[in-house]
């Protein structure tokens, strides 16, 4: 009787656990944005690697894109740590499909935004698209 009552235990955990990561949303699309600007900012290129889609990966693995993306950006140490502030404006959530803008404060008073388009891919969102949007306000500019 009591193997019984444990095997039904054991069984009913597992597939409440089942149930719980099937449900699972990931993070929100937000987020993600929020996470693909400040990795950039620092570059993250582990963290780039991981919230990025193929489309953004340049057609290589993940050391060959990381030991690229490292080279590139050492020879020019001065593209990183440029951000003040990083938010999100705002999302727009369609099924697999979204998009989200993002507000850079730079440390020299100018002012990036940027659109980026999501998918999701495998239950979570992966960013496929990134691009500086008109409109960005450099330094010196009036706001």
């Amino acid at each position: 009787m009591i193997t019984a009552i444990i095997a039904f235990l054991v069984v009913a955990v597992a597939l409440a656990l089942v149930v719980a990561v099937a449900r699972d949303q990931g993070l929100p699309v937000g987020d993600v944005a929020l996470a693909y600007e400040l990795a950039w900012d620092r570059l993250d290129f582990e963290a780039l690697w991981s919230l990025s889609g193929a489309e953004l990966r340049d057609g290589l693995d993940r050391k060959s894109y990381i030991a690229a993306k490292r080279a590139a950006y050492q020879r020019q140490p001065g593209l990183g740590q440029l951000a003040t502030d990083i938010g999100v404006v705002d999302t727009e959530v369609r099924r697999a499909h979204a998009l989200a803008h993002t507000h850079v404060v730079l440390r020299d008073g100018g002012t990036v935004r940027n659109e980026l388009q999501l998918e999701r891919r495998g239950g979570r969102w992966v960013v496929v698209s990134y691009q500086l949007q008109p409109g960005t306000v450099q330094p010196g500019e009036p706001r």
